[in-house]
C-alpha cells in the first residue's frame, strides 16, 4: 500500500489559472473558427444546406460545443456555413446572460416557441435539406421534419468532439484539478461515522468555490470482512464510514460545464487493506499500467482491450466499463474485458490528442468485492499523458 492518502491541495499552473480567472472562460476566435470548419465539412459530406443543433434541459453539448452557450432548458442553433450562427433560446430571464456568453451569435428568445421560430428562419433562408444533431423533443422534430427533408447527423458528433485541439485539451486539465481537488478533500476531511452523503459534501466544497461543478462523484463503502458490493452506486445512501471499511469512488467534476476530468480511487479506512482488496487492487493498478502502456496515436481498440486480459488471468473480472472515451461526452472505444465486453469492438484506431479514460474496476466473480482505480488521460503521438494530479496507490483514511 502507498501509505496515508496526501491530503496536499492540487496545483494549476499560472497559464491554466489565467484561463479560470475569466469572468466567463472563452476559447479564442480560432478555436471557434476551427469548429466551425469541421461542422461546414460535416454538413457538406451529406448535402445539407443548413445544420441545426438542438438542446434541451442542459443535454445537448453540441450547443455549447459550436456557441459557448451551457444550454439551461432550451437552445436551437441555425448553422449554414460562411453565416452567423441564429439562436433561439429559453427562457427570458436566461436571454441576457446567453447573449452576454454566446460566440458570434444572433441569440433571440425563443418565446416558447422557438421551434416555429426556427421553421421560418429557415423558410427565409430558403432551406430544403436540413441537419439536424442533439436531442429535439419529438413533436418539434417531427414539425421541422414537415417543412425540410431532414438528415440525422448524431453518429457524427462524437467524431467532432473526440478530436480535442490543444485549448479543449487544457481545459480538460482545469477540470482535472477541479477532480482532484475532491479527491484530496476527502482524503483530507472524511473518516468514520460519516455517512456517504456528508462525505459527497465534501467532495464539493473545494472546487464549487472556485466556480467548479459536478458531473458525478459516486462513492461506495464496503465492509472489507464482510463485503457486498463490487462498484461504487450512484446515488449516495444514508450509510456511515466505519473502520475496517474500503472506500471506492469515481469523480468528475466540470470546467463551464462541458469540460470534466475523471479520477477513480480506492481508500482503506483506518485499517489496513485485507489480502483480498490488496490483490484486487494490484491487479487494478497492473491493468491500468498495461493498457497505458500500448496508448499512442494509431492504437487500435482491439490491442487496448487486449491490453485487459491480465484481470481474467488473475481469476477476477470487471463489471465498470474499463476504456471509454471521455470529455463533451462518453465516447468510443467503450471497452470492458474479455470476460466482459462492454460492446462489439469499435474498428477505430485512437488519435492524438484524443481523451480517454482508463478505469480497471477489478471484481471478484461472485460481484461482492471491487476496487476503483484509473484516470482521463491524454493520447499522444508516441504514448499518453496524465491529466491528473491525484496520488495513485491504495489509500488510507485515518
Amino acid at each position: 500500500m502507498s501509505g496515508a492518502a496526501d491530503p496536499g491541495r492540487p496545483r494549476l499552473d499560472a497559464r491554466l489559472q489565467a484561463i479560470l480567472a475569466q469572468d466567463y472562460p472563452r476559447f479564442s476566435d480560432a478555436e471557434f473558427a476551427r469548429r466551425r470548419r469541421a461542422l461546414a465539412d460535416v454538413a457538406a459530406k451529406h448535402g445539407c444546406d443548413h445544420v441545426l443543433v438542438c438542446g434541451e434541459n442542459r443535454a445537448g453539448t453540441g450547443v455549447q460545443w459550436l456557441t459557448g452557450w451551457p444550454i439551461t432548458t432550451e437552445a436551437i442553433v441555425i448553422f449554414a456555413p460562411g453565416e452567423r450562427e441564429l439562436m433561439f433560446m429559453e427562457w427570458y430571464n436566461h436571454w441576457p446572460l446567453a447573449r452576454r456568453i454566446a460566440r458570434d451569435a444572433d441569440v433571440r428568445w425563443g418565446e416558447h416557441r422557438g421551434v416555429r421560430k426556427t421553421i421560418e428562419a429557415l423558410k427565409r433562408r430558403g432551406a430544403k435539406r436540413v441537419g439536424v444533431m442533439g436531442p429535439l423533443a419529438y413533436a418539434k422534430l417531427r414539425a421541422v421534419a414537415g417543412e425540410f427533408d431532414l438528415v440525422d447527423l448524431n453518429a457524427e458528433y462524437p467524431w467532432l468532439r473526440m478530436r480535442k485541439s490543444d485549448e479543449e485539451i487544457d481545459w480538460l486539465r482545469i477540470g482535472a484539478y477541479f477532480s482532484d481537488l475532491g479527491i484530496a478533500g476527502l482524503a483530507r476531511e472524511a473518516r468514520s461515522g460519516l455517512t456517504e452523503r456528508e462525505l459527497g459534501n465534501l467532495v464539493e466544497r473545494p472546487y464549487v468555490g472556485l466556480g467548479g461543478t459536478t458531473m458525478i462523484h459516486f462513492i461506495g463503502v464496503n465492509a472489507m470482512a464482510n463485503p457486498t458490493t463490487c462498484v461504487p452506486p450512484q446515488i449516495h445512501s444514508a450509510r456511515r464510514l466505519a473502520a475496517g471499511d474500503m472506500m471506492f469512488v469515481e469523480f468528475s467534476a466540470f470546467f463551464f460545464y462541458d469540460y470534466p476530468g475523471q479520477v477513480l480511487r480506492t481508500f482503506a479506512v483506518e485499517a489496513e487493506p485485507t489480502p483480498l482488496f490488496r490483490e484486487l487492487h494490484a491487479v487494478a493498478e497492473a491493468t491500468f499500467d498495461a493498457v497505458t502502456a500500448v496508448l499512442r496515436d494509431g492504437v487500435s481498440a482491439q490491442e487496448v482491450l487486449e491490453a485487459t486480459a491480465g484481470v481474467e488471468a488473475a481469476g477476477f473480472t470487471v463489471y465498470d466499463d474499463v476504456v471509454h472515451g471521455f470529455g463533451g461526452g462518453y465516447w468510443p472505444p467503450v471497452l470492458g474485458s474479455k470476460s466482459r465486453p462492454a460492446a462489439p469492438v469499435p474498428d477505430m484506431k485512437l488519435e492524438a490528442n484524443m481523451t480517454i479514460v482508463v478505469q480497471p474496476n477489478v471484481i471478484t466473480p461472485d460481484e461482492k468485492a471491487g476496487v476503483q482505480v484509473g484516470e482521463l488521460v491524454r493520447i499522444t503521438k508516441t504514448g499518453w499523458e496524465r491529466l491528473h494530479q491525484a496520488p495513485r496507490g491504495f489509500l488510507r483514511l485515518g
